[in-house]
């Protein structure tokens, strides 16, 4: 046989082998992620995320702590732009598949949906980054991180060649990197697309954010860049020596006692998806806000720096603030990875994609877990969260001695 058609032979080998591999992993990874989002899918899948990507597992080895229970009934309806709203039809027009209540120490309602069940690990999407934005106040506070004044690429090496070069960790966690970057869900072309495509096909998420450009001033604007919350997982990485799994089970997943494991979603590399990919029990999800309402505190322990609490929830610059902003669609305002309602008053919240929820009122120790698979997220200028506020507000009301 000819060295010629040995080559071509190997080629064709090699081919082949890469078509077999792309066909037995990646592609039905691409399927499930192109219909993640379809009307059909979109409840069981939000509940059922290993079968969509890479995961990986973090298990807590301490002793679960289990909500008690004193149910009392929700509000029959609530006030929402001049009108009244019925509970009933809110919670089944915004697609909702949990909704959990904790008022002082006790549960006050729970409730699943469109088929769900009280065990699902359903997917957190932003909710995640006020997870890490915890993990970041503790490796502040223990000196891992010097101060939050400094460069991103005094911990990431990897970024002085990108739109992160000299961009502050502060203006990172407050989304005013000045990062250009679409954050257009209905556009293929987007750049939050083209990263679910890493997801998807496969890549690296720290290659991705290497390659992102800077577009305007730091620290000037609220720009809603979700890969800002994977720099931040790679200046944890940088700063502490540790993966972001183990990081996470040790200062903060084992803290809170969750019922079950959690699992992140991964590139290929095995990176978590730190800005998004968390998956655990609604009632887990319920314990961060716990945690955040007491403080920072968890039976008596300072889990996450009281000031670091209190500085996640304090808006310090006019961009920040919540109310009507220029060039923003968005009226809500923001602190360190979590949200501030227009007219808030001792309340605060995460937020992620399709409705889900954590949102905590200080003021009547209310804390309520709100997960769904809401399609229409998006409408007029994101509508639904602003209408989720009130119902939410209501609830807490309600629960008032």
């Amino acid at each position: 046989m000819s060295k010629t058609i040995i080559k071509i032979s190997v080629v064709a080998a090699l081919v082949l082998i890469s078509v077999i591999l792309f066909s037995g992993q990646a592609l039905p990874r691409l399927y499930n992620t192109a219909t993640l989002f379809d009307k059909d899918k979109i409840v069981h899948n939000f509940s059922n995320m290993k079968d969509v990507a890479l995961t990986i597992e973090i298990k807590s080895s301490s002793e679960p702590y289990l909500f008690s229970s004193q149910p009392q009934a929700l509000p029959e309806s609530f006030q929402y732009g001049g009108n009244v709203v019925s509970t009933e039809e809110f919670l089944k027009r915004s697609d909702t598949t949990a909704l959990v209540v904790l008022k002082n120490e006790d549960i006050t309602h729970e409730s699943y949906y469109l088929g769900t069940q009280e065990d699902d690990k359903r997917i957190s999407w932003s909710v995640a980054k006020s997870f890490l934005s915890a993990l970041v106040g503790i490796a502040v506070e223990r000196g891992q991180i010097k101060n939050i004044n400094d460069l991103v690429t005094d911990y990431v090496p990897l970024l002085k060649n990108s739109g992160y070069n000299k961009v502050t960790i502060k203006n990172v966690l407050q989304m005013s990197s000045g990062i250009k970057f679409d954050e257009n869900y209905n556009d293929f072309f987007s750049d939050i697309n083209r990263m679910g495509r890493v997801l998807a096909l496969g890549g690296s998420f720290d290659e991705f954010a290497a390659s992102l450009e800077n577009e305007k001033k730091q620290g000037k604007y609220l720009h809603y860049v979700s890969i800002d919350t994977h720099v931040l997982g790679m200046v944890l990485r940088g700063a502490t020596g540790e993966s972001i799994a183990d990081n996470f089970k040790k200062n903060l997943w084992d803290k809170i006692h969750p019922e079950s494991s959690t699992y992140y979603l991964t590139d290929d590399l095995g990176e978590p998806m730190v800005l998004g990919g968390l998956n655990m029990r609604s009632r887990d999800f319920l314990k961060l806000g716990k945690l955040y309402r007491d403080g920072g505190r968890w039976n008596g322990e300072q889990i996450v720096p009281e000031s670091w609490v209190k500085q996640s929830i304090t808006p310090d610059s006019p961009h920040l603030m919540p109310g009507k902003r220029d060039n923003s669609d968005m009226d809500l305002g923001y602190g360190y990875q979590w949200w501030l309602p227009v007219d808030a008053d001792e309340e605060f919240m995460a937020l992620g994609i399709y409705d889900q929820f954590i949102y905590i009122n200080k003021k009547t120790n209310v804390v309520i877990v709100k997960n769904s698979a809401n399609i229409d997220f998006l409408d007029n200028n994101f509508e639904s969260a602003n209408e989720t506020v009130a119902f939410f507000r209501a609830v807490a009301d309600s629960l008032k001695p």
